[in-house]
């Protein structure tokens, strides 16, 4: 009876897990299907506690008080701009969990063929009533769930370190590159054999290092330009680990929602890359990020503009696409877009939003900084709803991007970006570019829309910049 009660628990909750991931692919529906996934979680952990195998009551507490506090920490302290490097660091944690899970369960073997079967705990005791075969099943799963473990959590402390600044954003590869990737495989893939036929803990280990290395090496190797395709892939990664977790401890719901979160991450991933025109095998293998050659040099110089000019030019104007870029979400400027936005629609002129697949680090992170400023939806356009609109357009706004709305994409075969997908805006009559200063950006390539004739730059915090041209809209 009790295990029929956790077994109907983990089935509703596995439910409201995929009721939550249905409704996060709208707007209007993200706010309940978070509540949905909120749910799910508590009634999962709730039937866990409770259900066969239950004990430590008292950890347990503590863990949940105290994973708990630091959850609401986060919550109420990160900031949207560091929401990127928090996913990352999530999923880093899923993936040392696996490792850990994975080499428990392999002590656990161990110790079913020599201890006094009165001392075997719960795991213990369902390792027990295994056949030869199904350990061997048992050990070829903790030995995925390691490797996957072991890869998810190097490649996501190495992008946690890219999108924090902590670490370099240029794709970096040691000597030999792919070769190096493909020699730590093939020892794993050796690894297996070798573990599967003797269950020792050296070809476990020797793996398990070799994941590690694979995990780091992959992600250094992918340029800052295409950080949040490797965020959405490592979410797919951590997604597979807790799949693995689950067949390793024999629970159903991790291997569920292991298997919806990895491949709905792989989805995703799948769809950014083809956004950009990437192969989404290298992807998955860190191949790309670094340009084919030399790159076209960028002529001419770039123009500033002050708030006035800017202020003239949208009054003027009946047309204004605004494109939004992650300098928008460090200068907080969404609700100074936002004001703008409303001031310009109230005078009678079409506004709309451009919002490129992977603008900011995290996708769909502009989205959500616009929701927050309570932004019309129908006013926010996908890149191929709108990019035919811009040779019509008066004036295009670009806050904060450098890659999404750079030429070098189409013009110049050796950028590292060449052959990505980008919003024209060049062919607006006029654009004008919030930026900071000079400089090339998170991603270190050199943009020709800065310095192309019908461009201006307005340079200085986003914020402040929109917050001196909201006067200046009559």
């Amino acid at each position: 009876m009790e295990f029929g009660f956790t077994t109907a628990a983990y089935v509703v909750a596995a439910v409201l897990f995929i009721l939550s991931l249905g409704g996060l692919s709208g707007q209007e529906s993200a706010k309940r299907a978070v509540w949905y996934g909120i749910a799910g979680m508590a009634l999962a952990v709730a039937a866990t506690i409770v259900g066969p195998g239950s004990g430590y009551w008292l950890l347990s507490l503590i863990l949940i008080a105290g994973g708990g506090a630091i959850g609401y920490q986060l919550a109420t302290k990160v900031q949207m701009t560091q929401m990127p490097e928090l996913v990352a660091a999530m999923h880093s944690l899923v993936g040392l969990a696996a490792v850990f899970v994975g080499l428990i369960a392999h002590i656990q073997i161990g110790n079913v063929a020599t201890a006094d079967p009165e001392t075997f705990g719960t795991f213990a005791k369902l390792i027990a009533k295994k056949s030869g075969v199904e350990i061997s099943i048992l050990r070829v799963e903790l030995f995925l769930g390691i490797f996957i473990g072991a890869v998810t959590f190097t490649g996501s402390v190495i992008a946690y370190g890219k999108l924090a600044g902590k670490v370099d954003s240029a794709a970096k590869k040691l000597p030999g590159g792919h070769m190096l990737n493909a020699g730590a495989a093939a020892l794993s893939l050796i690894c297996l054999v070798w573990y599967f036929n003797t269950g020792g803990f050296f070809p476990l280990f020797l793996m398990t290092l070799a994941a590690l290395f694979i995990g780091y090496h992959l992600i250094m190797g992918i340029g800052g330009a295409d950080m949040p395709v490797v965020v959405s892939m490592l979410n797919s990664y951590s997604g597979w680990a807790a799949a693995a977790i689950g067949f390793s401890l024999g629970n159903d719901l991790l291997i569920v929602v292991g298997a919806l979160v990895g491949s709905s991450g792989a989805i995703l991933s799948y769809i950014m890359c083809k956004a950009m025109n990437r192969s989404f095998v290298s992807v998955i293998l860190g191949g790309f990020g670094g340009a084919a050659g030399p790159q076209m040099a960028v002529e001419g110089e770039q123009v500033a503009i002050d708030a006035d000019g800017v202020a003239t030019a949208l009054n003027e104007a009946d047309s204004v696409i605004i494109i939004p870029g992650y300098g928008m979400a460090v200068a907080q400027a969404q609700s100074s877009v936002a004001e703008l936005v409303r001031k310009l629609r109230a005078k009678g002129k079409n506004v709309r939003f451009a919002i490129h697949p992977v603008a900011g680090r995290l996708p769909g992170h502009m989205n959500v900084l616009l929701a927050e400023a309570k932004v019309p939806y129908d006013i926010v356009m996908e890149m191929d709803e709108i990019n035919d609109d811009f040779p019509n357009t008066d004036v295009a706004i670009v806050i904060g991007s450098n890659d999404i709305v750079n030429p070098a994409a189409q013009d110049d075969p050796n950028s590292p970006i060449a052959g990505m997908p980008v919003l024209e805006c060049w062919k607006a009559k006029q654009v004008f570019v919030s930026k900071r200063g000079q400089g090339t950006g998170y991603s270190g390539i050199e943009n020709p829309l800065f310095f192309k004739d019908n461009t201006r730059m307005f340079y200085g915090d986003a914020k402040a910049s929109l917050d001196s041209l909201l006067p200046k809209i009559d």
